[in-house]
């Protein structure tokens, strides 16, 4: 198997090469894609110091930034176009531990599903540093969606997840249309909605190490009218 993780970044030049290491130190064969959109502390020079001495290390640059959902897809091309096994999402700022990606391999290797959500919300799964506020929200989120989409999944607002080339191809990644938190939802729906088979596996969730978190209320609200909205359109 042949899988890639796309790691989407803005002003992450205090993380960017300690993860991309942190990877690397656990040997596992994970190509790494970094999509940053025009960081304006460095980032994207960052990566392309790095890429000299890992050959397995691409880097795509957008201009301006224009958003989580669009880098994914951006890598998700990249994946689809390369031939990938798997392609996955991750953080960079170490919210998603790397010694997670040890029991994702795995499951990679055993080939039993197409989908392998990285979760907080099954047995097993937790996050730490969160505010009781935000273990709320969040919490709160993937429920609301649940209940709206008809879904099984748990965490449906979760980024570390990991796509079969069949699954990503078969959903028309193209034709997506959320953005944000609801761009995780709208994938999840539409695999289940084409019958792909998933696992949630449980993780730990870290508030982030450096920087500052991209939530907002302006986000949460945004998100649950997007979930209303993907319950009348989403197919």
């Amino acid at each position: 198997m042949k899988p890639l993780i796309c790691i989407p970044t803005y002003n992450e030049v205090d993380n960017i090469c300690r993860i991309i290491n942190a990877i690397d130190e656990l040997e596992l064969g994970f190509d790494i894609l970094v999509v940053d959109d025009e960081s304006p502390d460095g980032t994207g020079d960052a990566v392309d110091a790095l890429r000299a001495k890992k050959s397995h290390l691409n880097l795509i640059r957008r201009k301006g930034k224009r958003g989580l959902a669009g880098a994914y897809i951006e890598g998700f091309r990249h994946g689809l176009r390369n031939r990938y096994d798997f392609i996955g999402e991750m953080d960079a700022d170490f919210s998603h531990a790397p010694d997670a990606l040890r029991d994702i391999r795995r499951l990679i290797d055993e080939g039993r599903h197409d989908v392998i959500i990285g979760s907080r919300y099954v047995a097993g799964g937790s996050t730490r540093n969160w505010g009781f506020i935000r273990k709320c929200v969040s919490q709160g989120g993937s429920l609301y969606a649940r209940l709206l989409l008809g879904l099984p999944i748990r965490d449906l607002t979760g980024g570390f997840n990991f796509w079969s080339y069949a699954c990503l191809d078969a959903i028309n990644i193209d034709g997506i249309v959320s953005e944000g938190y609801v761009f995780q939802i709208e994938l999840k729906a539409k695999a289940c909605l084409h019958g792909f088979s998933y696992i949630e596996w449980p993780i730990t969730f870290e508030d982030r190490r450096v920087g500052q978190s991209k939530m907002s209320r302006k986000i949460v609200f945004e998100a649950m009218y997007k979930v209303l909205w993907l319950r009348k359109h989403l197919k």
